[in-house]
């Protein structure tokens, strides 16, 4: 076991010192992004992908980075854990990247965290919620709030808003992002007075009928409903909801952002909310700019949450690099770490002691099978 653990340090030193040689050399500065561009999350690794490429135009057009052009290689993971991290490995060993942006959920995060923290290469997630994430290492950041944050922050909205002192909680139990959001939800909720009715499961990825789960919510008369999983889940849900003539409001997290959800859950949709690190709909001059350039870029389409993320990560990793002065890993890392009011699109952010991003919250309604902008919540 001793030797192993030498042998693995050696190899991760030898990994680190490659890249910075290989980097060094070029004159161009590479970044890893690992996605979801295929598989059952697709939507969120496209979105993403498709900011980090706008952030890359205006970068480039901006003018050297050291005096180089930045490139960004992105490998698919299929929305599969395992392969999140064989694809890190690549970037690192074969690509030589200098960093790392990825991934979007946070199961796929977390096992992509070890190898970038073996080679020290520091990996930025745009938006992984689960506090588990940067818990795996100090080159490990993320660039979105903690599912403990949006937790809160939902339930405020829940009992403060809907009114609603009784809910039914169904979650999935494969996912670290949904059993997180669904404990850090009940943990504030029980703060505010609120008492769930039910707490159901369901397996993610395989399961599709949840009307068992549902028949048994409805007898307990809940006031509303917390679905904390992701949109392919949540879409299926509410028309099941309805269908069993469940009338109240789902609520759910960031995970239901998909261009996907209202083309699974259609009408059954409306009187729903979620909260989300942005809303296109909103009255701010970045929000407005950014929406106006990805329409531009991608023949009209309007930007989910993960491609605003995507779009930031970018930005805020290529700013690291800058103020590093360096393509080294420990040099970046120092920089992101001391990041403060970083003027991202979907809000300042701020990188605390856990390299965690201070950053505003939304919640977002539906109605009319349309999204549109309810409230903001600040970190404090």
């Amino acid at each position: 076991m001793r030797w192993t653990v030498v042998l693995g340090l050696a190899a991760a030193m030898i990994a680190a010192s490659g890249c910075k040689k290989q980097q060094e050399d070029s004159n161009v500065i590479l970044i890893g992004h690992v996605a979801s561009i295929t598989g059952d999350t697709a939507t969120f690794g496209t979105s993403a992908d498709k900011g980090i490429k706008l952030a890359l135009d205006e970068i480039n057009k901006a003018g050297p980075v050291l005096g180089k052009s930045v490139d960004v290689k992105t490998e698919d993971d299929r929305s599969v854990n395992e392969e999140a991290r064989t694809a890190c490995e690549k970037l690192i060993s074969r690509d030589h990247v200098c960093s790392i942006l990825g991934e979007i959920a946070s199961s796929r995060s977390i096992a992509m965290a070890p190898a970038c923290q073996d080679a020290r290469i520091p990996m930025l997630s745009p938006g992984s919620t689960n506090p588990k994430v940067t818990q795996m290492g100090d080159y490990i950041f993320r660039a979105c709030f903690i599912d403990q944050y949006q937790g809160a922050a939902m339930a405020h909205f829940v009992v403060d808003t809907l009114k609603a002192k009784k809910y039914a909680v169904l979650y999935a139990a494969n996912s670290d992002y949904s059993v997180g959001l669904k404990d850090f939800f009940n943990e504030a909720a029980t703060k505010l007075g609120a008492e769930p009715t039910q707490q159901l499961s369901y397996t993610e990825k395989s399961d599709v009928d949840f009307s068992s789960q549902l028949t048994k919510i409805r007898d307990t008369n809940p006031e509303a409903i917390i679905v904390t999983g992701y949109y392919s889940e949540a879409g299926q849900i509410a028309k099941q909801a309805r269908q069993l003539g469940i009338k109240v409001p789902l609520v759910g997290g960031d995970g239901w952002d998909s261009d996907e959800l209202l083309k699974i859950g259609g009408d059954a949709l409306n009187g729903c909310y979620f909260a989300n690190h942005y809303a296109p709909d909103e009255d701010r001059p970045a929000v407005k700019e950014f929406v106006a350039a990805f329409k531009a870029k991608y023949n009209g389409e309007v930007p989910d949450a993960m491609a605003i993320l995507g779009y930031d990560a970018m930005k805020l990793m290529v700013d690291a690099i800058k103020r590093a002065g360096s393509t080294e890993g420990p040099k970046i890392r120092d920089a992101l770490t001391a990041t403060k009011d970083f003027p991202g699109a979907a809000g300042n952010i701020t990188i605390d002691k856990d390299r965690n991003a201070k950053k505003p919250i939304v919640i977002v309604g539906i109605d009319n099978s349309k999204l549109h902008f309810v409230a903001s919540v600040n970190p404090q």
